[in-house]
């Protein structure tokens, strides 16, 4: 399973006051995310029991039950947090499927993943897509493509590559394999080379301002205090293609960045070229949503593109956006509002926020 499928853990309940809420609820979403714990009783629960609620200052919180236990509390005999929930077992059928899809090359149908968990295909559907946040012939196609993109890296033969990821070995599997990829497989294999990046950089009043494209449009634009930083920075995402400043040909788009930042209402309407996996192309998609002067949770995202135990997945696309403003990776906060990390600045997040806040009336 990928690494973000791994964390696909709700951030929903960072934080105790987001985790009281969870209790007052009685929210079952969060069970196995955390368990609560009552000094007066010694029990610790899981959120959702229906247990009489217990006074916040008596109430302490451990990410596991394990934790709780080694504090000296005791699980409570009703909804007995010491075992598995639910969810926890959804979790691990989820990563199970997930672990002989990696496996490859070889397709496995919906059907044969589905009888393998004891569930019906429609169930076991909504159950892969709620915790990866993909459907399974998604999250199939996606790792398709990342082991052709390693075999392709380590210098295998297109049509080997091809075969060896799973992908069909004719036209139809290298327009397939082109459009992931961004460029053909021959030229992916050469590292890019024979790619040609253009760029510019501009300066507007929260920093440096670079721009960089290639055919398909903007692929790349970044923010930052020192111009050199962001060309070594470009440079090394794109290591094998040749980098062309190219300030005339560029004025126009970094005039339109740098004239978001200054004027958030003017909008920025620019030619992307995106590059990214099912996962993030679907959470950077959502995150264009989200209108000037918003914002919304890891957790909204994660409900919003239909897989709603995925919010750390989110975060993780958020964080490798590499199309800042034109994809608003700035609009998303914590739960409870405040600012968490930024690619290219938490204080830069900030004063966007609050600069669309304002043109947004």
């Amino acid at each position: 399973m990928s690494e973000e499928s791994e964390a696909a853990v709700s951030t929903d309940f960072d934080g105790d006051a987001a985790r009281w809420r969870a209790v007052c609820a009685n929210d079952r979403r969060a069970n196995g995310c955390f368990v609560y714990a009552v000094r007066t009783t010694g029990v610790y629960c899981r959120p959702g029991c229906v247990s009489r609620q217990p006074r916040r200052a008596n109430v302490v919180f451990f990410d596991t039950g394990t934790a709780a236990a080694e504090a000296g509390y005791r699980p409570c005999k009703r909804c007995l947090p010491s075992g598995r929930s639910r969810a926890e077992r959804h979790r691990e059928l989820v990563v199970r499927a997930c672990r002989r899809i990696d496996a490859g090359p070889g397709r496995v149908s919906l059907a044969d993943l589905a009888t393998a968990a004891g569930l019906s295909r429609g169930h076991f559907h909504r159950l892969f897509r709620e915790h990866t946040g993909l459907t399974p012939h998604q999250y199939e196609r996606a790792q398709r493509d990342e082991r052709l993109r390693c075999a392709l890296a380590d210098g295998a033969p297109v049509a080997r590559a091809l075969g060896e990821a799973g992908h069909d070995a004719g036209g139809t599997g290298h327009a397939r394999a082109t459009g992931a990829l961004g460029m053909p497989p021959s030229r992916y294999r050469r590292g890019g080379a024979g790619s040609t990046i253009r760029f510019a950089v501009g300066q507007a009043t929260l920093g440096a301002v670079l721009v960089a494209g290639a055919e398909r449009g903007v692929c790349a634009i970044a923010l930052g205090d020192d111009p050199d930083a962001l060309v070594r920075g470009l440079q090394a995402r794109f290591p094998r293609a040749s980098l062309v400043a190219d300030e005339d040909g560029f004025a126009a788009h970094v005039a339109r960045v740098v004239g978001f930042v200054e004027t958030p209402s003017l909008g920025l309407d620019l030619p992307l070229d995106i590059r990214g996996t099912v996962f993030q192309r679907r959470v950077w998609r959502a995150l264009s949503e989200i209108p000037l002067g918003g914002t919304a949770s890891y957790a909204e995202i994660a409900r919003a593109i239909g897989a709603p135990g995925s919010a750390r997945a989110v975060a993780a696309a958020c964080g490798a956006n590499p199309l800042a403003l034109a994809v608003p990776c700035h609009r998303v906060v914590r739960s409870d509002g405040g600012l968490s990390g930024y690619r290219w600045g938490v204080e830069r997040k900030r004063a966007l926020l609050a600069r669309e806040r304002d043109a947004a009336g």
